[in-house]
């Protein structure tokens, strides 16, 4: 994808990458406090950290031996402003993305790994 918009709602899809930005939210973390919560490898958080990073979502930063993402808000801008050109959508409200990316993560805790359990 060479449109940087159809590379931030691409990364903005995934629930992963959603509760990453959710975490990030609160505080700059070590990849591997990123990783914690995940039922995945740390191969797997990278890539998606890769996929934020690409996006503009985030930056990564080597402090000392351990690296470091870090939110950037900025990023969902352009989206906005896309979304605002339809008239229904208001300007991101970075207070209001915060509550729903927290609902999203309190979601996916209760559903488990792998989204809602199927009966």
């Amino acid at each position: 994808m060479s449109d940087p918009l159809d590379t931030v709602f691409s990364a903005l899809a995934d629930p992963t990458r959603r509760a990453i930005l959710a975490m990030l939210l609160e505080d700059d973390m070590a990849v591997s406090d990123v990783a914690e919560p995940f039922e995945m490898s740390l191969a797997a958080i990278s890539k998606h950290l890769g996929i934020l990073t690409r996006a503009g979502l985030i930056a990564q930063e080597k402090r000392g031996r351990v690296k470091w993402c870090k939110l950037e808000p900025d990023a969902m801008r352009a989206a906005s402003v896309w979304m605002q050109g339809f008239g229904q959508f208001e300007p991101v409200n970075l207070d209001a993305f915060e509550r729903f990316l927290e609902r999203e993560l309190t979601q996916s805790d209760r559903d488990g790994p792998g989204g809602p359990q199927s009966t």
